[in-house]
This record gives structure tokens, sequence and C-alpha cells, in this order.
């Protein structure tokens, strides 16, 4: 097991970063949030094979793995990029993963090229990208089974993060005939990873802001409250990031671990993406609830990112039942 991300996977981080700053800026997601996703954006993602980075090449992807998939995906989340990216590798994740080899050679070439884009979510429940998905795969988190629902059926719903298409699906559907509980502890560890990016934009805005944001003649990030409260951010970033990949390395290097590995992710990085974005806000002062500013845009991806596939109590949960004695 290896405590630092690879050569190659700090490449793939560079590369993220690099491209997303400069196609991805707030101007570009604050446009996009008045006038529906970045499809500019989308289709050069496409064009890089990003959707298909953690299929097999049998089916079209790129063949790497489930770090890959997490490194990119903070990255994403750290640039809040609007784009159907989330929504089509969890669908993809999942129909790879449970699906037959039919319902693989359906939907996974398409998916992993980003001709076809994807949904996945829990009946009934706010799902990210459903709307215009051409495959939603709806699962059921108790169950730990899923489905392909009909798309056509999806009921768009309006949210406070207009960056993003949310939707709600119904139950039934063709189900996928293997274990889904993999895909979903995937799908856990990738809104995780998410998660953890838009905590470390807020920090990083934050100190920023507080380095020149002066009052009585000093700066305000001299002051103990506000260093105590960006301490504070820094820990939940550091935490959500350690767990997350951790979980995604188990996901490919050692299974049996999966399952805790993506409940614990989830429950910090839920919590810590939710607590972080707020910090951020506070550490803006006035100027930090206007609508001018842009850390309002991190704060509510977060908020319905820490609630998707279940809020950090219900992993907490999760996390208790898995270790209780027998």
């Amino acid at each position: 097991m290896r405590f630092t991300l690879t050569d190659d996977q700090r490449e793939i981080q560079r590369t993220a970063r690099d491209l997303l700053a400069n196609r991805s800026s707030f101007e570009k997601v604050r446009a996009a949030a008045e006038q529906g996703p970045d499809e500019a954006l989308w289709r050069e993602l496409c064009e890089l094979g990003w959707p298909g980075i953690a299929v097999a090449e049998a089916h079209g992807g790129q063949g790497l793995g489930a770090v890959e998939l997490a490194v990119l995906l903070e990255e994403l989340g750290y640039a809040c990029a609007a784009t159907p990216f989330l929504g089509t590798v969890l669908a993809a994740a999942a129909i790879e993963h449970a699906g037959s080899d039919a319902q693989r050679e359906r939907w996974l070439p398409g998916l992993a090229a980003g001709e076809l884009r994807g949904a996945l979510g829990a009946p009934g429940e706010l799902m990210p990208d459903a709307p215009g998905a051409n495959v939603v795969v709806v699962v059921d988190l108790a169950q730990r089974t899923a489905a392909v629902a009909d798309a056509d059926a999806v009921e768009p719903v309006q949210t406070i993060d207009p960056t993003r298409r949310y939707g709600r699906a119904p139950a039934g559907g063709e189900p996928l005939e293997g274990d889904a509980g993999p895909a979903i502890d995937r799908a856990l560890v990738a809104v995780s990873a998410e998660l953890v990016g838009l905590a470390q934009r807020a920090l990083d805005m934050s100190v920023e802001y507080v380095k020149e944001r002066k009052q009585f003649g000093v700066p305000v990030g001299t002051f103990q409250a506000v260093q105590h409260r960006a301490a504070q951010m820094l820990l939940d970033v550091e935490g959500g990031r350690s767990a997350a990949l951790y979980a995604a390395w188990t996901a490919d290097a050692d299974p049996q671990r999966l399952p805790l590995a993506a409940a614990m992710a989830k429950a910090w990085a839920s919590d810590a993406g939710r607590s972080a974005t707020a910090s951020a806000i506070q550490l803006h002062g006035g100027i930090g609830f206007t609508w001018e500013a842009d850390v309002h845009w991190l704060f509510k991806r977060a908020q319905l990112d820490s609630a998707f596939l279940g809020a950090g109590a219900a992993h907490r949960a999760r996390v208790t039942a898995l270790t209780r004695p027998t």
C-alpha cells in the first residue's frame, strides 16, 4: 500500500488542475448556473477520455482504477465544474461491476466515451445529472441492489445548486444481475472525493482572503478565532482526502475492506464538505453572504453532495454495524 500518489497519478492530478483552472473558472461556473451545463467543457473532457478512466479497456475505457477516478473527481470538485461527469461515471461503475455481459456491452462503450450520459441514485431522492441522462441507475441502499430505470420517467427538480441538473427517478426497471454492493460503495467513494475537492477550494479561497482583508490595520488572518476556524477546515480536508483515497485504493486492491472504508469516507466527507464550505462563507465576512462572492457555489454543491447516497449520520451507523462484534 502506498501512502502517496504515484507519478502517473500526480500527472493526472496536475493536468486536471491546469485544464480546469482555464476551462472552469468561477466566471464560467456562474454562466453555467444561469444558462445550463458547460457543454464545451464536457466535450473536451470526453475527448480526453475522462468519463472512461476507470472503465475496462474491453468496454472502451482507459482501464485505470478507482484512485485515478478519485483524483479526477477531487479536481472537478475543486473547480465546481458544471458537467454531467459525476452521474456518468457512477452509472458506468454500477453497470461494469454489477451488470450482466449484455448490459455492459449495451451501455458501457457509450458511457466511457461520453456519447451517453448517466446518473445514479436512490429512487425518489435527488439524483445529480439525472435530467437528460440516457442511462439512469437506481439503487436500493438497504438491500444493496440496482436497476436501470426508465430515463424518460425522470422528474427534473430545481435545487439550491444551479450548476448541476438534479432530478428524481422512480423505483424499478431492468435489474442489474450482479452484486450491486461494490458498485454502491464505489459511488460513495467518488462522491467523497468530489466533496474533498470542494472543501479544499473553500480552504484555499479563505486563506487567500484572510491574508489580504484588513481590520484595525492588520490582516484578519492574524486573529486567533480566524486561525482556529481555518485550522479546523484543514483538518476536515486532510481527513477527508485520506479517507477517500484509502477507500479508493481498497476498491481495486483489497475489495473486502471496501464497504467499511467507503462508509468511513462518506461519513467524514459529508460532514467535512458542509462544515468547510460554511466556514469559508464565515471567513469571508460580510461579502461571503453576497451573490457576487463565489464561495456560495461550493457551499451549495457540498450541501447536496453531503446528503447524496446518505448523509454522515447514516454512514456512521453503517460503520457501527460493520464493526459490531458478531
